[in-house]
């Protein structure tokens, strides 16, 4: 490696994870002290504490490295242009490419470093993180999360085209209470529904007690008298390890648990909430990579900054690049979701915008 590259690197690798520590640091001290009442309240012991903001590093990483990345791009940039050693550089014969090599590399790097913290970590951190919070709020460390605990209010897409409302479900007997079923055809016109006060999982199949099903045409009236049963062996293929993993909510799903849930979505014909959930996979592959787009970025930015300014208007200049750049990415994602563009461009198209108006950017550069 040349001189210059250990030079550039050394600048960026330190003001980047100067930057992680000072964002983390700062993220800990101000959430401990905006939430100091309830702590005390609950008399929350320090093991605990330390578990919760542990759990919340893999998090913070991920949201925090792109604007990391520009930061310390646009600072060890606009500093080489403050004293004229990009003049010097450009002047031997070296393009902007070959001058911020080393940086571009670097934050492909970083990238998937946040592709595998976001899927390895992230998802198991948010679940850690909610389990402490619950134990928080109820006072100490000797209140500790079952691990089947009952489950209310639970609602999931099942196969067969099946939409399934419980009131409460529990793992740990496999049985279920307040049971509502609704089938639906594939154009989501309700076909049957199915009441039922408590159901059994036992020899792999279910049993559901004091049953009433109704039946409707395709203009969703009653056909035919209502079914009573004190007792029916129901055809369902959801298993009660099923029911438990499919309650997850999908950003704490790692991207093959997301991939199996909306396939297993794909069955019930849940249109709208298939392209959303598929917009949040594509978002998954797409959104680690924002670290070196956003370095890309930075770089013509940070060398039309004026040759005075350095710190503070690094800080500035990343504060309102970053800023457009994640509501250009909200915008997409939302029309996305809308249905407008198909999700893999919806996921993508700002990555698209902002990696060409950055090559634009820096051919137009002196």
């Amino acid at each position: 490696m040349r001189i210059l590259d250990r030079y550039i690197l050394k600048s960026i690798i330190y003001i980047f994870f100067s930057c992680i520590f000072v964002f983390l640091f700062l993220y800990i001290v101000i959430d401990l002290l905006s939430n100091l009442d309830e702590v005390l309240k609950h008399q929350a012991t320090l093991a605990l504490l330390v578990r919760y903001y542990v759990s919340y590093l893999p998090i913070m990483f991920v949201q925090v490295a792109p604007f990391a990345c520009l930061l310390s791009t646009v600072y060890t940039f606009g500093k080489l242009n403050h004293n004229n050693e990009i003049i010097a550089m450009r002047s031997s014969g070296l393009s902007i490419f070959a001058i911020a090599r080393n940086a571009l590399i670097f934050g492909f790097l970083i990238s998937l470093a946040v592709f595998w913290v976001n899927d390895r970590f992230v998802p198991v951190s948010l679940i850690e993180n909610q389990k402490i919070k619950i134990q928080i709020e109820e006072g100490s460390l000797k209140t500790k999360p079952k691990k089947n605990e009952a489950i209310t209010n639970l609602t999931l897409y099942g196969l067969r085209n099946r939409l399934f409302f419980i009131s409460k479900f529990s793992p740990a007997t496999k049985t279920m209470e307040g049971i509502t079923i609704l089938e639906q055809d594939e154009k989501q016109n309700l076909t049957k529904k199915i009441i039922s006060t408590r159901g059994i999982y036992q020899d792999g199949l279910w049993k559901f007690f004091q049953s009433i099903t109704y039946k409707f045409d395709h203009n969703g009236q009653v056909i035919d008298e209502p079914i009573y049963l004190e007792e029916e062996i129901m055809s369902i293929p959801e298993t009660p390890e099923n029911l438990a993993s499919l309650r997850q909510k999908p950003d704490q799903m790692s991207i093959r648990q997301l991939q199996d849930y909306i396939w297993i979505l794909s069955k019930s014909g849940a249109t709208t909430v298939i392209r959303n959930l598929k917009v949040d996979l594509y978002q998954r592959f797409f959104s680690p990579f924002t670290s070196i787009i956003i370095i890309l970025l930075g770089i013509p930015f940070s060398l039309l900054m004026r040759k005075r300014a350095t710190g503070m208007s690094a800080i500035g200049v990343s504060i309102i690049v970053g800023f457009l750049y994640y509501v250009l990415d909200a915008v997409c994602l939302a029309i996305g979701k809308s249905g407008l563009i198909v999700p893999a461009l919806a996921a993508s198209l700002s990555h698209i915008i902002i990696l060409s108006s950055s090559l634009y950017l820096i051919a137009r550069l002196p």
